[in-house]
């Protein structure tokens, strides 16, 4: 999917091209879906560690690796847009109201009107998220893709293979370096993804 594409659509036009870019972004670095970014509140950001709390189905919560560049982003989005005193949640329109799932009909709908082959296939938000699991399950393995997208490892296939191999957060995040090209504060230095390293071919990095 080129992502770049969609990536100037969302911030180059319509009526909100940053509160757009800022969605589309959240997406392609956590993979997670659309209903944990609806519900992201203040409290939700861990500036200090480049962590977002998302509030998944089937109540799961997990702390997910953003970038620093997008954490930046997220708390100048709320300090332009009324603070804590308009709205709890993180993403808002200008007027300080939060923003609701008709964000992203709105957001799809340009989307496929500015790039035809994007009509064809239909692409929604959850390619966006199936593209960034793809990557990361490819480069860096099951078990942490699996820890990526937020899923548990109780049943199916490999089930108790996965359960003795769960992700800590440093994995996670040394996938995430992978996709943004950015260094994270919890990533292991000596396994950063693009540190060049002995006898070991350096990890692809996801063109975004």
């Amino acid at each position: 999917m080129p992502r770049q594409q969609i990536g100037r659509v969302a911030a180059t036009t319509g009526n909100d091209p940053e509160l757009d870019a800022l969605i589309l972004r959240l997406h392609i670095e956590t993979a997670c879906r659309r209903g944990a970014v609806l519900a992201l509140s203040l409290e939700d950001l861990n500036h200090a560690d480049c962590l977002v709390r998302l509030h998944e189905k089937g109540e799961i919560i997990r702390w997910q690796p953003v970038s620093l560049q997008l954490m930046t982003r997220l708390v100048e989005h709320v300090e332009r847009r009324g603070g804590a005193p308009a709205t709890e949640k993180v993403l808002r329109y200008r007027n300080g109201k939060p923003v609701g799932r008709r964000r992203y009909d709105y957001l799809t709908k340009r989307i496929r009107e500015h790039l035809p082959w994007a009509d064809i296939l239909q692409i929604s938000i959850h390619g966006v998220r199936h593209t960034t699991l793809t990557f990361v399950e490819r480069e860096f393995g099951v078990a942490i893709a699996r820890a990526y997208a937020g899923h548990t490892h109780s049943g199916g296939t490999g089930g108790a293979t996965l359960t003795y191999t769960t992700p800590s957060i440093v994995e996670p995040a040394e996938a995430l370096s992978a996709i943004t090209g950015q260094p994270h504060p919890l990533a292991r230095d000596v396994r950063h993804p693009l540190a060049p390293r002995t006898g070991s071919p350096t990890r692809q990095r996801m063109t975004l």
